[in-house]
């Protein structure tokens, strides 16, 4: 079931598609620089929205999900994809502000194929604070 929940979430991230279709009602998401959880489908597509603004990167050509498995653009790109069952974790980097960021998405889907848990988690610590400061603007910005 999780592969193609990736492979709508991929679809989505290059502009195709709804994400209140992939999200459940209830989803959770985590983010790296919150101590709570965002309950609920609006907030979760409120924090991918904005992380979707703030993630490309330094690249102007570097789209999300985009970009070589080996390399390429300092543009937002998943590295490694690991499957299982209704999990993923799907790693990723871009370079923000000269600052390399390497993260990891962790995806809970249910057995209907809606994300019921997104979780963020991202190093090193400068880049922790690069993605806080831009994921505030653009939350701001968005009017959350």
């Amino acid at each position: 079931m999780i592969r193609t929940t990736i492979d709508r979430w991929h679809e989505l991230l290059g502009g195709d598609g709804d994400l209140d279709d992939l999200l459940h009602e209830d989803c959770v998401f985590w983010s790296p620089v919150l101590f709570r959880p965002q309950e609920g489908r609006e907030l979760t597509k409120l924090y991918l929205t904005a992380a979707s603004q703030v993630f490309p990167g330094d690249s102007p050509g570097g789209a999300i999900g985009e970009g070589s498995e080996d390399g390429g653009a300092a543009g937002f790109r998943y590295t490694r994809h690991v499957l299982d069952g209704n999990h993923a974790v799907l790693e990723f980097e871009t370079t923000m502000g000269g600052i390399s960021v390497n993260g990891v998405d962790i995806i809970t889907c249910d057995d209907d194929g809606r994300i019921v848990e997104f979780k963020v988690m991202l190093r090193p610590m400068k880049a922790v604070e690069a993605v806080r400061d831009r994921m505030a603007a653009m939350l701001e910005t968005l009017g959350g």
